[in-house]
């Protein structure tokens, strides 16, 4: 999971836009290897993405076709004013958000309600409460972690768990952090996808990673 941002050097930026725009001018000229590629490159981030709009696995799946098809109409009057990548991205979501929206027109009421978004970071009961001593530190502080964090990192268990954590964040929260630590956009075209503010983007980006963060030091303790 990423924690900070690094900026690519010049020469990576100009050799990532030279093939995005080799891959274009294929995909324009009907190179199907060239589609087969991007497929294989971005179809399971589509979905992932999707996922966090509709109800179930399939219909991600279903809004993740929609996007290709929407990508393929689209690239005669793509301008280049963002990346393709973000462009397919914004398809997707699009299209969940749309697609979102008719689902919940048949959830019940009650499952529409707020799920927490503006709560504290971490569970206020791990800290020590007023009026006692010592209140706001940590009621039982969290322990090293007993293995490295190269082996933490390398663990399907742990892939797995950040996976179950991610799924378990306010819906606002893992949209930002998915967009951000998962598939790797940056913070201005996290911000620009999902139409919030820098300001809003960094403050969900850090309680979602305080929220990760803690609940693998509560696994790995």
């Amino acid at each position: 999971m990423q924690t900070e941002e690094h900026d690519q050097p010049e020469g990576s930026s100009r050799r990532g836009a030279g093939e995005e725009a080799e891959l274009l001018a294929a995909l324009r000229a009907g190179d199907e290897r060239a589609f087969a590629r991007l497929v294989a490159m971005y179809h399971a981030s589509l979905v992932r993405v999707a996922r966090q709009y509709v109800p179930t696995q399939e219909i991600a799946e279903d809004v993740a076709q929609e996007a290709w098809l929407g990508l393929l109409r689209g690239l005669g009057t793509f301008e280049g004013r963002s990346s393709l990548r973000t462009y397919l991205f914004r398809i997707v979501m699009n299209l969940a958000r749309t697609r979102g929206v008719r689902e919940a027109r048949s959830a019940p009421f009650s499952s529409l309600a707020r799920d927490g978004e503006d709560g504290p970071s971490v569970d206020p009961e791990r800290f020590v409460q007023a009026p006692s001593p010592g209140a706001g530190h940590w009621a039982s502080p969290i322990r090293p972690w007993s293995r490295s964090a190269e082996q933490i990192a390398l663990s399907a268990e742990a892939r797995r768990r950040i996976d179950d954590a991610i799924d378990e964040l306010p819906e606002r929260q893992r949209r930002v952090v998915t967009l951000r630590d998962v598939e790797g956009f940056s913070a201005d075209e996290v911000s620009d996808l999902l139409g919030i503010s820098d300001g809003n983007q960094r403050v969900l980006l850090h309680r979602a990673r305080t929220k990760l963060r803690e609940a693998l030091a509560e696994e790995y303790a």
